[in-house]
């Protein structure tokens, strides 16, 4: 007998259409075959099943059984097909009567006792199953609950093979999750913890220029030598950037999800990433990719912040990968086994040394790098990624009496306030457009949006010419002298702005490269 269940595999961040084929009583030696591109965890799954089966109080087949999982050509991996390959038994065998198998999308682990365990994916499979018109879909507790954020599907959690077949068969009607309450935890801000910019002491200047970056949604390089805090302010960035929308979010847990980062608890939902890889991280790991390529830091960072710290100790391939992700916001990986895109529109923080025993222009500390080891140690950064970095700043080393101060400074939700605000700003300037913030604007809405008067613009020529900024300076001066102005309510640039500007452009004062 032949019983046919839907089921899905992931590709990338994506679900596509598994039918999980099950047939029993064939002629032969009884055994189960399993066929259709499996990996070893999909392999593995006939002893699982077959425990859950016994210990639910279900025969497995005596028979020689063959299961197929359709299309053939789609590698399958992971343990999603336990719950369906169990189901699809039962029915073959006649020990469960369900004539609609074609209007659920099922997947999930079993465990020996028929417990059903998470797998992740769950929106993409939620998105399948809406693109797909099912009726329902039927997946474990914690899938169950991240799949309830899509709309139009209604999801059912099932934590036992016996409970699925119970439902499935009319014995056992089930309550869908609760997909309001689902999505209300989604969206809603996570309680203020111990991470607030309150507890920066000093570092006024780069402060601010955080402030501008987050409002602008600006790529930031910090420099200064050890202890000056950089790191310490860039976890406490994603506190001061907007509330995600319930779109973004379901981004954010879609590429998570799929990355396996929900069930185990990495992911704080309603929170923006934050992303921080070790300086040894390869290419692969970073941009994402492997035999069946999938998501890697920069898709993680996603509608987040990347931080890379000690940025020129990455490896030089590591970081020229970053080039047009940070252009584009996606990701193109091609290989063998297919080819995906995945999202990437991240804020990049980075931070490094001023030189490499870190104390270059220190009043305390004397620098021991000669000029052919700065030089060399700042060519690590390549023009064209210092190209996409709208500001730079310099990070002084404290006082004992800034350290000693216990004065608290701003704090995150003070500082949140002023950059939604910006941000309001921005999203009115473009709407009906693809940009959503000024670091993003093209070259005609720099014209449209950025214009100068002809006192201004003599101020850039003659700012440009006397530090010697590089021509790749002038667009980003301009965006970044637009926020500036955000910030101010202003509805044109002035000289304040432009001014504060330009001394974000440190780096280019001199020729590393």
């Amino acid at each position: 007998m032949l019983a046919t269940i839907a089921s899905a595999a992931l590709a990338g961040i994506e679900a596509e259409l598994v039918h999980v084929e099950v047939n029993t009583g064939e002629a032969g030696e009884p055994k189960l075959i399993l066929v259709g591109l499996p990996d070893a965890a999909v392999k593995e799954s006939d002893d699982r099943v077959f425990s859950a089966l016994s210990n639910s109080g279900y025969a497995p087949p005596r028979t020689r059984t063959t299961i197929n999982l359709a299309p053939g050509h789609l590698r399958k991996e992971g343990p999603f097909y336990d719950l369906p390959i169990a189901l699809g038994l039962l029915a073959a065998t006649g020990q469960l009567q369900a004539d609609r198998f074609d209007e659920w999308l099922i997947a999930g682990e079993l465990s020996l006792s028929g417990a059903t365990r998470p797998v992740r994916g769950a929106l993409a499979m939620a998105r399948l199953a809406r693109r797909l018109g099912k009726r329902g879909l039927l997946l474990p507790a914690v899938s169950a609950e991240e799949a309830a954020l899509v709309e139009g599907v209604v999801v059912y959690r099932v934590d036992s093979l016996d409970r699925a077949a119970r439902l499935l068969s009319g014995e056992m009607p089930l309550e869908p999750v609760d997909a309001v309450a689902a999505r209300a935890r989604a969206t809603a801000r996570p309680a203020e913890g111990a991470a607030d910019f309150s507890e920066v002491k000093g570092q006024h200047a780069l402060r601010r220029a955080i402030e501008v970056a987050v409002a602008g949604n600006h790529n930031l390089l910090m420099i200064g030598p050890p202890g000056a805090g950089k790191s310490m302010i860039a976890k406490r960035v994603p506190t001061i950037i907007p509330t995600p929308t319930l779109d973004e979010q379901l981004e954010i847990l879609g590429i998570h999800s799929a990355a396996g980062r929900t069930l185990s608890g990495e992911m704080t939902w309603g929170a923006r990433p934050f992303r921080s890889p070790h300086h040894t991280i390869s290419d692969v790991g970073l941009l994402g990719g492997g035999t069946i390529p999938g998501p890697g830091e920069i898709s993680l960072a996603h509608h987040g912040v990347l931080f890379l710290d000690e940025l020129p100790e990455f490896k030089r391939s590591a970081l020229e990968v970053l080039r047009q992700p940070l252009e584009d916001g996606d990701v193109t990986i091609s290989r063998s086994a297919g080819k995906i895109t995945l999202p990437c529109a991240f804020m990049l923080v980075a931070a490094m040394n001023p030189c490499p025993c870190g104390y270059l222009g220190d009043p305390k500390h004397e620098c021991r790098c000669s000029p052919t080891q700065i030089q060399r140690y700042r060519s690590r950064i390549s023009g064209p990624l210092l190209d996409r970095v709208d500001i730079h700043i310099e990070a002084p080393a404290l006082s004992l009496s800034e350290l000693r101060s216990e004065k608290a400074g701003e704090s995150s939700a003070a500082i949140r306030r002023r950059v939604d605000a910006a941000r309001a700003r921005q999203h009115a300037r473009f709407s009906g457009t693809k940009t959503g913030a000024n670091a993003r604007m093209s070259h005609a809405q720099i014209r449209n949006h950025c214009a100068l008067d002809s006192a201004l613009g003599d101020l850039l020529q003659r700012a440009m010419e006397e530090l010697k900024l590089s021509a790749r300076a002038y667009d980003r001066i301009l965006k970044v002298a637009r926020t500036i102005a955000d910030l101010a309510a202003a509805e044109q640039i002035g000289s304040p702005h432009l001014l504060e500007a330009i001394q974000y452009r440190s780096l280019d004062r001199n020729v590393f490269y």
